[in-house]
């Protein structure tokens, strides 16, 4: 048995039809106030951090080999007063990992999952389909000032990514124009203003990130959130970014006239 921890958006449901079609059972575990859009049949459990203990003991309890960690959830604020006594000996370490950042609590949480005695794998294992061939995907291309934006966008999603910051940003006229926060890379091109003819969107990987958790993700949203904005084309690394609905991401774009070029580190 498979323990999906799901937040929100589409990944969560995408990794259940896969996980369904290879017969695999499935417990759904939901941060308390978090609601993934996933069949109400499904078996599941709400639980907050104040009581991982007591989740992953109703895990092994109830036979769980294996832990995938997908969707969007916000960074809690422990409280200590919910703490259980199976938590509280995680709390010094959980507390030190909330003040690492995202990437920082995101290692702890699977750490304490291994030491369990829980798999942890990544979303990409369970559907390698998400993670989209190297190459342009569309029938517009980069031209040299884009191929251009998106090296400066790889440098600069590297230093965002050295502090936590983000996993995109928009690039235009040799200049960074917007860096992804906490709200997400949507929500970054829909207040975008005016931006220069060829400005691109790109996306990666955090520098070292543990890629079983919290891999980059755009979908048809982005691709119409990167028309309105006026953009040339995205951007993403390749094996590093998933996509998903890739065909009606490919069919959005083109009928925008802007490219997805899934781009190998370091290209040119």
């Amino acid at each position: 048995m498979l323990a999906l921890v799901a937040g929100t958006g589409e990944l969560p449901a995408a990794l259940v039809a896969r996980l369904t079609e290879a017969g695999e059972d499935v417990l759904i575990c939901q941060p308390e106030g978090v609601a993934p859009e996933l069949p109400a049949s499904m078996p599941r459990l709400t639980f907050r951090l104040e009581t991982l203990g007591s989740l992953i003991a109703a895990l092994q309890n109830r036979g769980v080999g294996r832990v995938c960690m997908a969707g969007a959830v916000r960074r809690p604020v422990i409280d200590p007063a919910l703490i259980d006594p199976a938590t509280a000996p995680l709390l010094p370490r959980l507390t030190a990992a909330l003040g690492q950042g995202d990437d920082g609590a995101l290692r702890a949480l699977i750490g304490i999952f291994e030491e369990a005695g829980l798999q942890v794998v990544a979303a990409h294992q369970i559907a390698p389909d998400l993670l989209p061939q190297t190459g342009i995907h569309t029938r517009a291309t980069p031209d040299d000032a884009a191929r251009a934006g998106a090296a400066l966008g790889e440098a600069t999603v590297a230093e965002m990514g050295r502090a936590d910051l983000g996993q995109a940003c928009v690039i235009g006229a040799d200049r960074v124009i917007a860096r992804e926060d906490e709200a997400g890379t949507d929500a970054m091109l829909a207040t975008l203003g005016a931006v220069p003819p060829g400005a691109v969107l790109f996306k990666a990987p955090k520098p070292g990130q543990d890629r079983r958790a919290d891999l980059p993700v755009i979908g048809p949203e982005t691709a119409r959130a990167a028309a309105r904005a006026g953009l040339a084309g995205i951007v993403i690394e390749a094996g590093g970014v998933m996509v998903m609905n890739l065909a009606e991401v490919i069919e959005i774009l083109n009928a925008a006239g802007l490219f997805l070029w899934v781009r190998p580190k370091g290209a040119t």
